[in-house]
């Protein structure tokens, strides 16, 4: 029996693809569960970021009025899976969310980190800016 190994990083993630489904794809169904889990788990540490140990709360310019806790993913319960999840956020001048994209953190966690702060509400500007956040997910 062979295993098909694949690098897949932030850059070459498949769009809308879930960890799930990628993880199917590269591991074999004939694999024992607990075997896939071990594949899994080193695809995934295979894709963190240097994020360091960082601060356990948000830092950002403009007050934060408002947010949403990010959902714990199925995948990263499971896998026991927890870290932080680095989000640069542009936040439009009526300090609602325009976009979001993680600029490091767990793969497994990042569609739910920027899923959240995309619901998040920031204060007035005059102007459109950029804030970069840091939330962390405790393994549980």
């Amino acid at each position: 029996m062979s295993i098909k190994l694949q690098l897949v990083t932030l850059d070459t993630f498949p769009p809308g693809e879930s960890v799930d489904t990628v993880v199917e794809e590269m591991v074999p169904l004939s694999i024992p569960r607990a075997c896939r889990l071990i594949v899994a788990v080193g695809a995934c540490a295979a894709l963190f970021s240097p994020v360091g140990m960082a601060q356990k709360t948000d830092h950002a310019e403009r007050k934060i009025l408002s947010k949403v806790s990010p959902a714990y993913p199925d995948l990263a319960k499971r896998m026991h899976v927890g870290g932080v999840v680095k989000v640069e956020v542009v936040v439009r001048s009526n300090g609602s969310v325009k976009s979001a994209r993680a600029l490091g953190g767990n793969p497994v966690l990042i569609e739910s980190a920027t899923e959240a702060v995309h619901k998040w509400k920031f204060e007035t500007a005059a102007a459109e800016t950029t804030e970069v956040l840091q939330l962390t997910f405790e393994a549980h």
